[in-house]
């Protein structure tokens, strides 16, 4: 006897009430995390938490509603007020399930992305002292913010009326230091932060409360740098921010409405001859990885661009059919929202220069560790962000610097970037070290 699934029961419920399509999706979290400062507990949480979301569409009109509530009778209740709000929305004539929706059950095999370690909460608590200890073990690191161990688990379960069913779980596991160095004015903060599906890939605490004390120690101090022009090399902690820039700027709902500085950019050259930015779904243990998107589209591997050409749109259904384009499977969404564009596991692909070797021809340059604050127009490109980092001066990092401006055009910055070889996927974006020449500084 096949036991009816609460995705399943909002779905009939849908059906009853007059929804001529939908589609619903169950969200479920688990997560279990501990935060050491000075050696003592300070944070100790365990969280779960559900919650379904139901969309339903009568003839172009279109609502969604949501609940934390898993019970037959509620279910009726919110197909009834979904199928009653979505006669008095106006009319869309792009809304709609995704046509290119798989048929039948579909789950996460081959992606591996359940792990079967489920560390006690005395485990996560030795983790983050560990990571800890390790970093107040260097000389000159003054205080502590704390570190923190944590793993979690996530499933998603998605239907739709039109007979599409899947289901699947990733876990996650994390290790973070946080610690300060120097006194008074010249006081300085840094951290390192890790995260894996399997427990296995994760590195040591110790690793992490090193890589913390380093980074911190190394800021010590900061001058600022003369305004001008320079050379600058985004480290690969800040260097994903602009991938996720170029993804804002040809995501396929922003290119219907008209929104991007790219939105004429589909087939010409944006990057350098031979730069590659591929999104990967299926990525055997990735961050982000899934088997179908939030429509029930297949999840394929994609290269947005290709040789330094855009290849095409992040498409969902719905930005699909205001440009004309069939959906490329990148529907994400929130339980209470509708789907909308977004990436999986994307990756700038390195070039063939070493991190070092990147800049060793830059008499004087800036290396970006750090990067606050934004103002980036995504109409005209305009870039502007505060940073800190490292001066570079004859191809050698040098002293530390702060309080400085990068600014520039995302649509030139783009042209100019010049990867290097040392990519790393640890989060769902990634990018190596990415060198840009021209750039405008401001300092003193």
């Amino acid at each position: 006897m096949t036991t009816t699934t609460p995705v399943e029961a909002l779905l009939a419920a849908a059906r009853r009430h007059g929804a001529d399509h939908a589609d619903a999706i169950l969200v479920r979290d688990e997560s279990e995390s501990a935060l050491i400062r000075k050696g003592v507990p300070e944070g100790i949480e365990r969280s779960e938490s559900v919650a379904l979301g139901l969309r339903v569409f009568r003839g172009k009109r279109a609502a969604t509603v949501s609940t934390s509530v898993l019970n037959e009778a509620e279910f009726d209740r919110l197909a009834e007020q979904a199928c009653a709000m979505a006669l008095v929305v106006p009319e869309d004539q792009y809304a709609g399930l995704a046509e290119a929706a798989l048929q039948g059950r579909f789950d996460a095999a081959g992606l591996d992305l359940e792990c079967s370690s489920a560390p006690s909460m005395d485990d996560l608590l030795a983790r983050a002292r560990e990571a800890e200890d390790t970093a107040l073990s260097f000389e000159g690191i003054t205080n502590t913010n704390g570190a923190s161990a944590g793993h979690g688990r996530t499933s998603v379960m998605l239907g739709t009326s039109a007979g599409f069913f899947g289901a699947y779980s990733r876990t996650g596991h994390s290790t973070s230091a946080s610690v300060l160095a120097g006194e008074g004015a010249t006081m300085q903060r840094d951290y390192a932060y890790r995260s894996a599906v399997h427990l296995e890939d994760l590195e040591s605490p110790t690793v992490i409360g090193r890589e913390a004390a380093e980074r911190v120690l190394a800021r010590i101090n900061p001058g600022r740098p003369r305004t001008g022009t320079y050379s600058v090399i985004y480290d690969p902690r800040v260097s994903a921010t602009l991938l996720g820039h170029l993804v804002g700027a040809i995501n396929g709902a922003a290119i219907a409405r008209g929104t991007s500085f790219l939105k004429d950019s589909l087939g010409k050259q944006i990057l350098s001859a031979g730069l590659t930015v591929h999104d990967d779904p299926r990525r055997i243990r990735g961050a982000a990885s899934r088997p179908f998107d939030a429509e029930g589209c297949a999840a394929l591997p994609l290269d947005l661009i290709a040789d330094g050409v855009l290849q095409t749109w992040l498409l969902d259904s719905r930005s699909g059919r205001q440009l004309g384009l069939p959906t490329n499977g990148r529907a994400s969404r929130g339980i209470a929202s509708p789907p909308s564009p977004s990436v999986t596991n994307l990756h700038l692909a390195p070039g063939p220069l070493s991190a070092e070797a990147l800049g060793s021809d830059i008499s004087e340059g800036i290396l970006i560790t750090e990067l606050m604050g934004s103002s980036v127009n995504m109409l005209t490109g305009d870039y502007s962000r505060g940073a800190s980092g490292f001066m570079i001066r004859n191809g050698e990092i040098a002293e530390p610097v702060a309080e400085l401006t990068v600014a520039g055009n995302l649509k030139d910055m783009f042209a100019r970037m010049i990867p290097g070889s040392d990519l790393m996927f640890r989060q769902s974006v990634n990018a190596p070290s990415i060198r840009i020449d021209g750039m405008n500084i401001a300092g003193l």
